[in-house]
């Protein structure tokens, strides 16, 4: 293959990851303006990451070789979080830690091969402590549903 006609990076994306910095990036500006109450958690940031949420799901995309049904599964885990914690809001502060860990579980529980949490926390620009202390918060935060049928899929799409 010619190198002079490669597409960039974010051309050849999947549509699931476009959707998703989308979605998340609207939930992420909204929630910023609210005076909501918050309960304070380790997916709040100190400060706003500096990448954009759709170059950081680039990034988990490029580097965790999980499958596409994994991202609408991990979208499926964040809106389940979002309704069963209320107070723990998606926010410009904790977007890209909601993100990380809604696609590490989502591809242990989906797919049949996939990285340890040091690996994902490297991806994801935190520290291994930290990727397995918010991998139990979110698990305990859905409840541990971890099951996703057909039918849950085909509403979204």
């Amino acid at each position: 293959m010619n190198q002079d006609h490669q597409e960039p990076m974010a051309e050849t994306m999947p549509n699931i990851i476009t959707a998703m910095s989308c979605l998340l990036q609207r939930v992420s500006e909204t929630n910023d303006h609210l005076n909501q109450k918050q309960r304070i958690s380790g997916f709040y940031g100190i400060t706003k990451p500096s990448i954009s949420i759709r170059s950081y799901l680039e990034r988990i995309f490029k580097y965790a070789n999980c499958s596409h049904s994994c991202y609408i599964v991990a979208y499926i885990y964040l809106d389940r979080f979002i309704k069963k914690q209320p107070f723990l809001l998606i926010n410009s502060f904790s977007v890209h830690r909601f993100i990380i860990t809604s696609v590490l579980v989502s591809a242990k529980f989906m797919d049949d091969l996939c990285y340890n949490n040091g690996y994902y926390a490297q991806v994801g620009g935190i520290s291994k402590e930290e990727m397995n202390m918010l991998e139990l918060d979110f698990l305990f935060g859905i409840g541990f549903q971890l099951n996703v049928t057909g039918f849950v899929i085909s509403a979204i799409g």
